[in-house]
């Protein structure tokens, strides 16, 4: 067993997880964080990318709604490359009552929320596809975020002040001594080494399994409902705004555009396991009617890919347990020292991504005073390195740097023409990810989320990782069919028209003329997590209205 020693381990590698451990870092702690999987690969990373102006939570959850319009400012400054600042309009549409929108400025006044209504005739000149007899039209200050951009800028923003994150590594024991936390153990799933980290405090941001985490030092009964909420990628930016309804919140009321595609959301039903997450035929169906309602011709477009992800809530007892959509969305920490008598250990679950930073800063805040520390927070003033003078791309942008500023035409190939992503681009994130399947690589340069879903790019990038030496020719296969049946995952809700035509083309490409499902691999070799997808790589039928086919879903 390996044996390790820090100050605190932070449980759980989505945007919470990165911004707690940058804050514990930025301290002056000794931190180390764990996630079993890739960073981002959780809650955070299987989101619509919408940046909260606040405005959504003006009238179901004022405080939230207020807390998301500060932060907003903030991460647009100190995450300047994960933001895209597109703005936002909330419309009420030609079927929509207008007795929402007669409230939507008195409520965002009071929640501190900025908006203004605009006449339905400059909505329309902004967003030329909206439905054309729209009767109400409000802007705000909404933007989209690359989640995943987000948290690795805040994870290495953390090891530059000498944090460690520790990928792939399970937490599976806490231990006390008496009612005092003093270790941490972990298992890294690609080795199979266990772990020992010796500290003297462990902040659980495992969002959905943090009841589990909290469980591992017999603090129990922390009730963390996961709400189920599934996406619809669509293959063109239909929008140049996030676009939303102005009614209560509910399913398929917001249309969000992020880089060259854009993504309707999203349901909310409550789940049993964060893990298997059903994704329903008769809800597809639903989010592209909502759609059409938002932007008339929104069915003409191809759906790409859909996903579920769980929202980590915590138990409101104000409403029923499967009634997520009402549950509040806000931050919510628990103090075990308080509730269950022990020392060095707090949870916190809830929130948005686009609180992440602030989130972190409350917890942060009570470990000190728990620790006797008086170590202020400093994140909201220090820009994350990767950030600095830089803002996050857009349409083209890639295109433009390989057109005008290449030094190396070998280097400047593109490997991903719908993302644009260049050789280069892949072979740097390689080089800071050894061992890491294209998955994670996806996570960094968006590989193969695209109109095509990966038809061609996964092959070229898996020849290039073999060429240069990371893996053999048997786990280079393996993991080339790994990142196909990720994109599987997505596709299977959505096989009808268009898309089917398309899947039809992919599975020619792939098991056609690549015989993919019969080149030789080396399981053996591969991380321990991939087996779950054997599992679930049948039951690759067409979905009946209502009928459901559970699996891990990915973005």
């Amino acid at each position: 067993m390996r044996t390790m020693e820090t100050d605190v381990v932070v449980i759980g590698g989505g945007s919470t997880g990165a911004g707690v451990v940058r804050d514990v870092a930025m301290r002056g702690f000794r931190a180390i964080l764990l996630d079993r999987a890739d960073m981002a690969q959780g809650t955070s990373g299987r989101y619509h990318g919408l940046l909260h102006s606040g405005a959504r939570y003006i009238a179901s959850d004022p405080e939230s709604a207020t807390e998301c319009a500060e932060e907003n400012a903030i991460v647009s400054r100190i995450n300047a490359d994960a933001v895209e600042k597109t703005g936002g309009l909330f419309v009420t549409t030609s079927v929509d009552d207008e007795d929402y929108a007669d409230q939507f400025i008195a409520r965002a006044r009071a929640a501190h929320v900025p908006a203004e209504e605009i006449s339905p005739a400059e909505a329309l000149r902004r967003e030329p596809r909206l439905d054309p007899g729209l009767k109400r039209a409000f802007a705000v200050q909404d933007g989209t975020v690359d989640g995943w951009r987000m948290v690795w800028g805040a994870a290495r923003s953390a090891i530059a002040y000498g944090a460690e994150i520790l990928t792939y590594t399970r937490a599976t024991g806490i231990q006390r001594s008496q009612d005092r936390i003093e270790a941490v153990f972990a298992r890294d799933e690609r080795s199979g080494e266990d772990i020992r980290i010796d500290c003297s405090f462990v902040l659980n941001c495992s969002g959905p399994w943090a009841g589990q985490i909290a469980a591992l030092a017999d603090c129990h009964g922390v009730e963390v409902v996961p709400g189920a909420g599934i996406m619809i990628a669509m293959n063109h930016r239909l929008s140049h705004n996030v676009i939303n309804r102005c009614i209560w919140p509910a399913d398929g009321d917001i249309l969000v555009p992020v880089h060259p595609v854009c993504i309707i959301g999203t349901t909310d039903l409550r789940a049993e396991d964060p893990d298997k997450l059903p994704i329903l035929a008769d809800q597809v169906q639903q989010m592209l009617d909502a759609g059409e309602t938002l932007i008339p011709g929104f069915r003409k477009s191809r759906a790409l890919h859909a996903w579920a992800g769980a929202r980590p809530l915590i138990k409101d007892t104000r409403v029923s347990e499967s009634d997520t959509r009402h549950m509040a969305r806000g931050m919510h920490i628990v103090d075990h020292l308080s509730r269950d008598g022990v020392d060095g250990i707090l949870t916190i679950a809830g929130g948005k991504l686009t609180t992440y930073r602030l989130m972190a800063e409350r917890i942060v805040d009570i470990m000190c005073r728990q620790m006797g520390e008086e170590r202020p927070c400093r994140t909201a003033d220090e820009v994350v390195p990767e950030a600095e003078g830089h803002s996050n791309y857009y349409i083209g942008h890639r295109l433009d740097d390989v057109e005008h500023h290449g030094e190396s035409p070998s280097s400047q190939e593109i490997i991903c023409e719908c993302e644009l992503v260049t050789r280069e681009m892949l072979e740097r994130t390689m080089d800071v990810l050894p061992g890491g399947q294209l998955d994670d690589v996806r996570r960094q340069v968006r590989l193969g989320m695209g109109p095509c879903q990966g038809g061609f790019c996964s092959q070229r990038s898996a020849g290039i990782a073999h060429e240069r030496g990371d893996i053999d020719a048997p786990r280079t296969n393996e993991l080339l069919r790994l990142f196909l049946k990720n994109r599987w995952i997505g596709l299977w809700p959505i096989l009808f028209g268009k898309q089917a035509r398309q899947a039809a083309l992919d599975n020619w490409i792939h098991e056609g003329t690549l015989d993919v499902e019969h080149l030789p691999t080396a399981p053996d070799a591969i991380p321990h997590e991939c087996a779950y997808w054997d599992a679930v790589e049948s039951g690759e039928e067409a979905l009946e209205d209502g009928e459901e086919k559970e699996g891990l879903t990915h973005a």
